[in-house]
This record gives C-alpha cells, sequence and structure tokens, in this order.
C-alpha cells in the first residue's frame, strides 16, 4: 500500500501516536490496535460512514471525542491508509492490497454514497476491472491477504477471488485470452506467450489438468480448503482434486514424498509472495476432511503415508478413522512396505499391528456392503470380490510373516493377527502357516499351551502337499499338530492316488487305443514302452510314500499314547 503524494510524509509518528501536520489542532482521537491517530473530524466524517455514525452517537451522550475502532481490517497500518486517502492522498492500488483496502473501506463504509469517488467504489472498480479475471492476480490477492487479514476466507472479496479461480480451471483455457491464458498456446519465437501480437514474457504450461497445482501451493490451509470446497462445488472430479490434495499436502510435509510420486516444478516468478507457513497438525486434518473417494495404487499410497504422519502429530480421532476406513476400503491395492507402519505409541512393539487390524476390518466391512464408492477414472479398474480378496490374503500374510519375527509380539497379539482374516475366505493356508512357523522360530520361549493356541487356527486341511511335507517334520510344533499334518496328508496321498487310478479305469480301452495310436504316430513303438515304465515307477513310489506316511503315522500315535500315560 502506498499513497502517491508526496505530502503524506506530513502524517508523522511519535512513539504510538499519530498526527498529521495540518496546522490545525486534532478534534477527534481514533484507537485502532492500541495506537493513537490524532485527526480532523471533516476529512473523516465526510468519506467513512462508520466513523461518523460513531462520532454522533458519542456527541448525543457526550462520551467525548476518543473513540476505538476494534475487529479493523488490516489493523493500523490498513487505517493509516484509509486517514491518508481522506486527508485526499490518492491510493496505489495492486493485486496485494485490494483484498485489505477493500475490506477496510466495506468495515469503515466508505461508499459512495458519501462521495462516487470513494474508497471502497474505487477498490471495487479495481477489482472486476483488473483482479478477478486474472489467474495469477487472484491468487496473489488471495496469498497477499493471509498474512494481514486473519480469518480472510470468509470475507465476501476473497468469495468471489475463490469462485474466479474454481471457474478458471473449470473451463477451457482455449476460451480466455491473456492473462487467464498466460501459459495457453500462443508462442512466440522466443518461446513465451504473445497477445495481440505483443511479447508477454510468459512461459509455456503444460496443457494438462494439473497446471493448475503449483499456483495454488502457496495459499495458506484455509485459503487452500475454501477453493477445493469451491472446485467440489463445481463438480471437479475427484480424481483431479486428489491431485491437488496430495501436490499440496506434499509441499508443506517434508518425508511425504516417499510415499507419493515425485512432483515437478516450474517457474512462479510471477509469485512475488512467499509460500504459506502452515501448521502441519491442522493442514493434515484440513487435507483428510477434503479427501475424496477415489481408488488408485498411487492414492492408497498417498493415504498410508498420511497416516504416519497423522499418527506421529496425534490428529484428532476423527481424522485418524477417516485413513484407516478410507485405505481399508481398497486395500487390495497396498503395499506391504505401506502397511508396516511403526509403533509411535508407549508399547514396546515395532509395529503398530493395531491400526492394520482397524484397517482389515474396514476392508472386510466394505466388501460384505458391497458398496462402489470409487472413482470410475480412477487409474485401476475396480476388481471382482475375490480377486480383491486373494490380494488382501496374500498381503496379510506377508505383514504377518514380516512382524511375526519381533520378541516383544505378544501371544495375544499374533492370535489377533492370524484370525483377523475369516478362515471361510482363505482356500489355502500356506502363507498363515508360513507366518506362524516364523513366530514360533523367534519365540522358543512359548509354552505348549500357547503354541496350541497359534496353531489351531490353521485348517491344515488346507495346506498344498510341500507344506504339508515341511510341517510334518517341524519340531516347533506341537505333536498333536504334526498327528493332524500326517493325517491330513495322508488323505491328500489317497485321494491323489484314487484319482489317478479313476482316471486310468475310465474308458481303458478306447483312451488306451487314442493313446497308442497317438503313440504310434509320433514316436512308434519304443516311445510306448518308455511312457509304460515312467508310469510303473511313479505308481510304485507313490505307494511306497503312502505306506511310509501310515508306519509314521502309527509310530506318532503310539509315542502321543505313552506321553498321555505318564501325564
Amino acid at each position: 500500500m502506498s499513497c502517491t503524494d508526496d505530502r503524506a510524509c506530513r502524517f508523522y509518528r511519535r512513539g504510538s501516536d499519530w498526527f498529521s501536520k495540518t496546522g490545525i489542532p486534532s478534534d477527534i482521537v481514533i484507537e485502532v490496535e492500541g495506537q493513537m491517530f490524532h485527526l480532523h473530524k471533516f476529512p473523516l466524517l465526510s468519506k467513512c460512514g462508520k466513523i461518523a455514525h460513531i462520532s454522533e452517537v458519542s456527541q448525543n451522550v457526550k462520551e467525548g471525542t476518543h473513540h476505538i475502532l476494534s475487529g479493523c481490517p488490516g489493523g493500523a497500518d490498513a487505517f493509516l491508509l484509509v486517514a491518508k486517502f481522506c486527508y485526499g492522498f490518492k491510493v496505489e492500488l495492486s493485486p496485494k492490497n485490494i483484498i485489505m483496502v477493500h475490506s477496510i473501506a466495506e468495515y469503515l463504509e466508505m461508499t459512495e454514497q458519501l462521495d462516487e469517488n470513494n474508497l471502497l467504489p474505487e477498490a471495487e472498480r479495481f477489482f472486476h476491472k483488473f483482479v478477478l479475471h486474472s489467474w495469477k492476480d487472484c491468487i496473489v490477492a488471495l496469498q497477499s491477504s493471509e498474512g494481514s487479514l486473519p480469518h480472510a476466507e470468509s470475507f465476501p472479496i476473497v468469495t468471489k477471488c475463490i469462485n474466479a479461480l474454481s471457474r478458471m480451471v473449470c473451463t477451457d483455457l482455449s476460451l480466455f485470452g491473456w492473462p487467464m491464458m498466460m501459459y495457453g498456446s500462443l508462442q512466440s519465437p522466443g518461446g513465451s506467450i504473445l497477445w495481440n501480437g505483443i511479447n508477454t514474457g510468459a512461459k509455456i504450461r503444460s496443457s494438462q489438468s494439473d497446471w493448475w497445482f503449483e499456483d495454488i501451493s502457496c495459499l495458506g490451509v484455509p485459503m487452500f480448503r475454501r477453493l477445493m470446497e469451491a472446485m467440489y462445488e463445481r463438480g471437479v472430479r475427484p480424481v483431479i482434486v486428489a491431485g491437488a490434495l496430495m501436490y499440496y499436502t506434499g509441499r508443506y510435509l517434508r518425508g511425504l514424498d516417499r510415499w507419493m510420486k515425485k512432483q515437478g516444478s516450474r517457474d512462479l516468478a510471477f509469485l512475488t509472495v512467499t509460500p504459506a507457513v502452515v501448521d502441519h497438525k491442522v493442514l493434515l486434518e484440513n487435507i483428510v476432511s477434503l479427501l475424496p473417494q477415489k481408488k488408485g495404487k498411487a492414492y492408497c499410497r498417498f493415504l498410508l503415508g498420511l497416516l504416519r504422519f497423522a499418527i506421529i502429530l496425534n490428529v484428532c480421532q476423527q481424522s485418524k478413522e477417516t485413513l484407516e476406513r478410507t485405505i481399508g476400503m481398497q486395500l487390495e491395492l497396498a503395499t506391504l512396505d505401506g502397511l508396516l507402519i511403526p509403533n509411535f505409541s508407549k508399547s514396546d512393539n515395532l509395529y503398530d499391528t493395531d491400526c492394520v487390524e482397524r484397517i482389515i476390518h474396514h476392508f472386510l466391512h466394505s466388501q460384505e456392503s458391497g458398496i462402489a464408492t470409487f472413482s470410475p477414472s480412477s487409474s485401476v479398474s475396480a476388481s471382482p470380490l475375490s480377486s480383491s480378496l486373494n490380494r488382501v490374503i496374500k498381503l496379510i500374510d506377508s505383514y504377518i510373516t514380516e512382524v511375526a519375527p519381533d520378541v516383544h509380539l505378544g501371544t495375544e497379539k499374533m492370535l489377533s493377527l492370524l484370525v483377523a482374516l475369516p478362515k471361510s475366505c482363505r482356500s489355502q493356508n500356506d502363507g498363515l502357516y508360513r507366518a506362524l512357523d516364523v513366530y514360533l522360530k523367534a519365540h522358543p520361549w512359548l509354552v505348549e499351551t500357547e503354541k496350541m493356541q497359534l496353531c489351531s487356527v490353521i485348517d491344515y486341511g488346507k495346506l498344498s502337499v510341500d507344506t504339508c511335507a515341511h510341517a510334518s517334520q517341524n519340531e516347533r510344533l506341537p505333536h498333536r499338530i504334526i498327528l493332524q499334518v500326517l493325517y491330513f496328508e495322508q488323505l491328500q496321498l489317497r485321494l491323489s492316488l484314487s484319482h489317478y487310478l479313476d482316471a486310468l479305469d475310465i474308458d481303458s480301452t478306447a483312451a488306451a487305443n487314442n493313446v497308442v495310436g497317438h503313440i504310434l504316430q509320433r514316436d512308434g513303438w519304443i516311445s510306448l514302452i518308455h511312457e509304460n515304465q515312467a508310469l510303473k515307477v511313479d505308481m510304485e513310489s507313490l505307494m511306497s510314500r503312502v505306506r511310509n506316511l501310515e508306519q509314521e503315522f502309527v509310530i506318532i500315535k503310539q509315542k502321543i499314547g505313552r506321553v498321555n500315560r505318564h501325564q
């Protein structure tokens, strides 16, 4: 803010008091933020309706000439500018001061009813003519007002700027002339923008939908929130809003870029103001409240990064729950690295397993309810229920395997993780068995009852042949569990042998003729003889394995009987 007349220096300061060198004694004192302005009634009352009203009321009740202006937009600095304007000095308006000037002029009721060239109509004309239709000037105006005007986001003139920006984002830029299209396609030979044939010096902006992310990232949290809400009202796609939120958050939360793709950067030379200073906790809570219902790998990774910061910063419980629920609804897109959230509570556990359990609960709830809440424009199409469930099962089994070596992970916590996904949703239990085996190896001090409690979670009938073979020789498992494994392994072998023999008996004559004919045509009698010999060897090996398992089964049963008798 400045006045264009050198006579403005006639205002001088003495301590916290301001005076005017008019040679006429002051007849009114205005106090703003503890600073006293010793002025004259005539120039003030002729242009400021509010001061005229205050003066009239105080004169009727004989309260004197000292008046306090509380809540004056812009404080003492803004009022000094108004005082100079009232004394005839011209105010130089710019995008950086227009919101403050307009706000204090509106507050002091400096309307055209008092003077057609009053400060409020002048500010209105400048704003609508030069600022409202310019992308860069709207941003500069908003960003400049944040430091000097508390709660500026609630001012009507700010709402106009917000609406103008949201309208520009939602409109094809090719419909506008410069400066709203200052990064458009009219390029000069030197690589800058041409406007009516004039080289503007502006650089070329990408035509992609994210061209505005970095521009608005200089705004403080309240202004940014207002702009995002305006975007929602205009029906901007969730994927675009999510991109803006991710860019903005990544700029102010250092370390979040590990969980996001690196953002590009371009020159913001037109922004002569510094980026906003934000409170990280306030930022997080606002971003979480603005999160759209969207699905995508990068987005899920971003949410997991946000959740880590939310736990560290101890944001409100509602924000944490929102993040956990949103992650749970797309858990199949998460990564093991993202789920390994360190434990920041007083517990000795290395990882926050409680948080992951809640995420799993939200996933199961979303699968049961079948709510289609995600954007169809997402880069990752919605998967069938079984496919999503299978991916989550593999992910959670890998997660349990990763956290199992933690010596501070108690039996109850481990058991809770093992049963987090219902047995009914698992077609195989191999991953669950591997996780349990790692846990038993890292916790050799567990008593037999604790081992049995953990092992009872696994359905040994859903183990593969190879896993059964490993479990039958696993000395870390209780004897009763090994007995169960041998029983199911024997059943599997018998079933496999039965199916094999049944297949040979079905249409044996016709099948044999077809096989013989095929082999004769291909390799002749020699090939047929070799295949028959190999078949006999395989059958003999299979039958031998069954006999060995039966013998082992009997021996283990006898050992268990002897143990029970000694107890």
